[in-house]
C-alpha cells in the first residue's frame, strides 16, 4: 500500500503577492540608495582624513613636529629620508597605505595650514577645488 505525502506548494498567487511585495520595497528603498552617491563619498572622504590625521597626531607626539611639507603624507607610509628626521619612526609606519579620495585623487597636505597646525584636504570631483573636510556638511 502506497502511501501518498501530502505535497503543498506555493499557489500562483502566493507567488504573486510575494514579487508585488517585493517590487513595492524596491521602489520604496533603491531610489533613497541611488540619490546618495555623492554623501556616501564625502563620509568615506572624512573618514580617510580622520585616519591621516589621527596618524599624524601620533607622529607629532613620537616626534614633537609634523613631517614637513616636502615629506608629505607618505611619511606616515615610508620613513623619511630628508630633514627633519622623526626620533621615533615605528617599525611599519603609522599607516599600511596611503588612501585615495573616492574621487582617486590623492590627498593634499599643507604644513603650516591656514587652518591650524596642519591642512589635510581633498580637491574632491572637480581635481581642482579645495575642500578642507571640516568644513563638509554631513
Amino acid at each position: 500500500m502506497r502511501r501518498y505525502l501530502s505535497q503543498r506548494g506555493f499557489t500562483l498567487i502566493e507567488l504573486m503577492v510575494v514579487i508585488v511585495i517585493v517590487g513595492i520595497l524596491a521602489l520604496i528603498v533603491v531610489p533613497k540608495i541611488m540619490s546618495r552617491p555623492e554623501q556616501a563619498r564625502r563620509v568615506r572622504a572624512k573618514q580617510d582624513v580622520l585616519a591621516i590625521h589621527n596618524a599624524m597626531d601620533l607622529y607629532h607626539l613620537d616626534n614633537g613636529f609634523y613631517p614637513s611639507e616636502e615629506q608629505g603624507i607618505q611619511t606616515l607610509v615610508i620613513r623619511p629620508e630628508t630633514d627633519p628626521q622623526p626620533t621615533q619612526w615605528p617599525e611599519g609606519g603609522y599607516l599600511t597605505r596611503l588612501p585615495k579620495d573616492p574621487w582617486g585623487h590623492s590627498y593634499q597636505y599643507k604644513n603650516p595650514g591656514e587652518h591650524g597646525a596642519i591642512d589635510l584636504f581633498t580637491y574632491g570631483e572637480s581635481g581642482t577645488e579645495k575642500t578642507l573636510i571640516g568644513d563638509w556638511q554631513s
